[in-house]
């Protein structure tokens, strides 16, 4: 009974404490110096704090540093029963500003699922601190404040911020470009201030990396870290003598306390330093703001440089079709507080609101870039019509005088339309939404410095199998010949007419006409033994037919069944018995002569056919052998050199590559395109390849950069013309592009030439070439030696054919090369760009063209610039460094 008492008694008195513990105490001295630090603390007993929220901290006092948490934890064991105490201990270091009497409020925290508080408190600020030799203040009750180097307080000399404008003195409208740089002798970890809302400024910020790099400068005698933290354009919207007021940064500093209690830096991790929070002050500047002189009535309320362009997108139409006229004003100056230009379109165009495109970007030189202005307007009646100039007056800032500069004017011709009227006033055709997603998995690099076509290797497979077709033909020469000149024409012929009269013969026999009958037989006989000892009939006698024929390999049983035949048809027109019968007897006596030598002659032609296959096949073992060792020695030696020239072995990066594709990938399908396009601009340091410059393309359109995704584009067809995707998406961003070139018309089949050329690539044409030749002289060996008729005709047509092939294969593997290697396309990277017509900037302009924009170099012989041709034709000369070359 007394045990449970005890327990409950003790029970009891915990829980009394746990409530009496729900409450903040404060620990602050009561009266410190002017110009002291000082430590308040708020400590919260056996309870899980959830949340805490310090007092408000009055005008006078400044938090430099905190709060820092620390924990206690202790164990007591009383007549075996085990207590736990606990505390959590936040901690302020404040600075003492100004004299006076300040009040802290209270404190308040979530704890127990309760909200508690501190009881408010009162500090005497009067006097000032000790100096203990140093400039720094001292620490309340003698501590030492936290310090960068020796203990003291942050100056405006250790952190501060340097405003400067690049002009002090402008016209109304005309850019200042503002820039607020940090200069730092100590660790700044964070920094926040903005530009607030100016009255007679229009301003934009530039936006700038968020991850900041500071650099060395040396400033007054001493290196500080700095940086750039902000930069905004202002537009004075206002006359007189303008103000930037100053503007103040919250900034938060780590500093060491070499002084900090060890047990208070255990239970803050370990640290020996803390945050000090400070303000730092950018000083106000001044502008003087002239206004502009006397405004001319068509003043744009353009202050800048500018130029003016327009274009039809159609320059032929239909009655009734819309067509667009584009106008493009272009430069750098106040583009987006420009008036929108005015144009005078015929009386018999109806005109629409134009749609307004925004293409500018701000930029340390200002608003930089181009507004499109697209009027559609539709033309009622037929005829044609001029579109008047386009003018617009702006103020150079470079002249100080307003200029005013002109579009040409521009004729369109207006067909009879098909009389179907339309009250719809939208004409927006659809269009792709989107680009095709990235090519996956492996990618093929082109070295185009060692391509295969040209090489020592093709070359010597082209020779060396030559040579060997030459050789072969001068040793078997005669061969050649005799199976042109005898087997080839009189040979194979023989067959056929004696198979032939033989038929007639047989016809004769069946109408029972013995004489002709007799006559035709003899003719068969002799014409088939005539072509094939090639020797004319009259020059035949029973004794040089066996001669011959025994020469040939013809046994004496079936020379003797020939002339037997021969006798057969001088006798048995005579002999006596049934006429029918000696006429079958006759015929059966031919049938089976002519036969027997056919077949035998037949079997020597088939091992002739069979040398001239084992011929064939020692020409392409020859070939290819001395081919094959000739074109690895070339390469081997060229390897040899190339590792001796880079001191080094070459070493194969396909897993290299493949991994780091991999990442590119992923980092694209997470969104992360600016990895992505990092990613593959340093696998393309190892080669040129297609895939990857369509891959990183597809990741500067996802970025914005549509002139760069223009140029990767670009390089990829240059090295994959045939490539769908990479035609689809290109076509795609010049829709995106402010200058619409329609180029001009070629013939279909010089269209069909290119597509057909661009099919396969330069090496797989040089390979297709080769293997070509070497077939084709295959066939021609088929064609000189070949004793089969159909043979030699399929040698010789499929063997020319072949050459052809080899010539056509040829021709396309060189005309790609030299596309490949001639550089000739260019994409424009100006905004804006004035084409010259001569090279040099005080030439008259020809046409103006803008960023994106597709052309092609003709002429590089002036040292900075570039003779350019468009795609409808349009000629005139650029600055060099105005366009990437592709």
């Amino acid at each position: 009974m007394n045990k449970k008492i005890t327990t409950l008694l003790l029970t009891c008195f915990a829980y009394v404490l746990t409530v009496c513990a729900q409450n903040i105490s404060v620990s602050a001295p009561t009266h410190v110096a002017t110009g002291e630090n000082f430590r308040v603390s708020y400590t919260i007993a056996n309870v899980s704090v959830d949340e805490f929220r310090s007092a408000s901290i009055p005008s006078g006092l400044e938090v430099i540093a905190g709060p820092y948490t620390s924990q206690q934890s202790s164990y007591q064991i009383v007549n075996g029963h085990t207590s736990r105490s606990s505390s959590i201990t936040y901690t302020y270091t404040l600075y003492a500003e100004k004299a006076g009497s300040y009040t802290i409020g209270a404190a308040h925290a979530k704890a127990g699922g309760k909200t508690i508080a501190s009881r408010p408190f009162r500090i005497q600020v009067s006097g000032a601190t000790r100096n203990n030799g140093s400039s720094a203040p001292n620490m309340h009750d003698d501590a030492v404040s936290p310090s960068h180097s020796s203990g003291g307080r942050i100056s405006s000399k250790d952190l501060f911020v340097k405003v400067t404008a690049n002009k002090k003195h402008v016209h109304e409208q005309e850019p200042i470009l503002l820039t607020y740089k940090v200069y730092t002798l100590v660790d700044l970890t964070s920094l926040d201030g903005k530009m607030p809302d100016l009255k007679g400024f229009h301003t934009q910020e530039i936006p700038l990396p968020q991850q900041k790099s500071f650099h060395i400068e040396k400033l007054n005698g001493r290196n500080y870290r700095c940086v750039t933290w902000s930069q905004y354009v202002m537009y004075p919207q206002m006359t007189g003598k303008m103000t930037i007021p100053s503007l103040t940064f919250k900034g938060v500093v780590v500093m060491q306390n070499r002084n900090v209690d060890p047990f208070e830096a255990f239970f803050n991790g370990g640290s020996g330093y803390i945050e000090v929070k400070r303000n730092i002050v950018a000083p106000a500047i001044d502008i003087q703001v002239d206004p502009l002189p006397q405004k001319p009535a068509d003043f744009s309320g353009g202050v800048g440089r500018f130029s003016i362009s327009s274009q039809l997108l159609s320059n032929s139409v239909k009655a009734g079709t819309p067509v667009t006229l584009r106008v493009v004003v272009g430069g750098n100056g106040n583009l987006k507080l420009i008036k929108q230009p005015v144009v005078t379109f015929p009386k018999d165009f109806d005109k629409y609101d134009p749609k307004v495109t925004d293409k500018t970007k701000l930029t340390t030189n200002g608003l930089e870039g181009n507004m499109v202005y697209d009027f559609l307007v539709v033309p009622r009646n037929q005829g044609n019509y001029t579109i008047p100039a386009v003018s617009l007056t702006y103020y150079d800032t470079a002249s100080n005088q307003y200029k005013t500069v002109k579009t040409s004017p521009l004729t369109v011709k207006v067909e009879p339309g098909d009389g179907k009227g339309t009250s719809v006033t939208d004409y927006s055709e659809a269009q792709p939404t989107d680009i095709r997603p990235i090519k996956q998995g492996m990618y093929d690099t082109i070295d185009t410095a060692h391509l295969f076509f040209g090489s020592v290797g093709f070359w010597l497979w082209l020779i060396v199998p030559f040579v060997v077709f030459v050789a072969l033909v001068v040793i078997f020469h005669k061969k050649a010949v005799d199976n042109a000149d005898i087997i080839g024409k009189r040979g194979k012929r023989a067959n056929k007419v004696a198979t032939k009269r033989l038929k007639t013969a047989y016809k004769l026999l069946t109408a029972g006409k013995q004489n002709e009958f007799y006559d035709e037989v003899l003719r068969a006989l002799w014409g088939y033994v005539g072509d094939k000892l090639n020797m004319p009939v009259e020059k035949l006698s029973r004794e040089n037919i066996s001669e011959q024929l025994a020469t040939r390999g013809i046994g004496e049983d079936i020379i003797g069944k020939f002339l037997s035949a021969l006798d057969e048809c001088e006798y048995e027109r005579y002999a006596p018995g049934s006429a029918e019968g000696n006429m079958t007897k006759t015929y059966d006596s031919a049938m089976v002569a002519i036969t027997e030598i056919d077949g035998v002659l037949r079997g020597k032609t088939a091992k002739k056919s069979g040398n001239v296959v084992r011929l064939i096949l020692l020409f392409m073992a020859m070939s290819f052998g001395f081919g094959a060792i000739s074109a690895n020695a070339a390469d081997n030696a060229s390897n040899e050199q190339q590792a001796s020239r880079n001191g080094t072995i070459a070493i194969t990066t396909s897993q290299h590559g493949k991994r780091g594709a991999a990442i590119a990938a992923t980092a694209y399908a997470k969104g992360d395109y600016q990895q992505a396009a990092a990613c593959y601009t340093e696998l393309l340091k190892a080669g040129e390849s297609a895939e990857l410059y369509y891959n990183l393309g597809n990741c500067e359109y996802r970025l914005g950069n549509i002139t760069q995704s223009i140029i990767a584009y670009e390089r990829a067809l240059r090295l994959n013309p045939d490539d769908s995707d990479v035609r689809y998406n290109l076509q795609f961003l010049r829709g995106k592009t402010i200058d619409k070139v329609v180029p001009v018309d070629e013939m279909f089949f010089v269209t069909w030439y290119h597509s057909l050329q661009n099919v396969l690539s330069i090496d797989t044409w040089a390979t297709m070439a080769v293997v070509a030749f070497v077939v084709s002289l295959v066939l021609m060996l088929v064609y000189l030696f070949g004793s089969n008729i159909v043979l030699r005709k399929v040698g010789f047509f499929a063997g020319s054919a072949l050459f052809v092939l080899f010539l056509v294969s040829v021709l396309f593997a060189y005309q790609r090369k030299a596309a490949l290697s001639e550089h000739s396309v260019a994409i424009v990277l100006s905004p804006t760009l004035n084409v010259k017509a001569t090279p040099s900037e005080s030439s008259s302009d020809a046409f103006v063209i803008h960023e994106g924009t597709r052309l092609t170099i003709t002429d590089r012989s002036m040292n900075a610039w570039y003779g350019v041709r468009l795609d409808d034709g349009k000629e005139g000369w650029l600055p060099k460094n105005s366009v990437e070359v592709i």
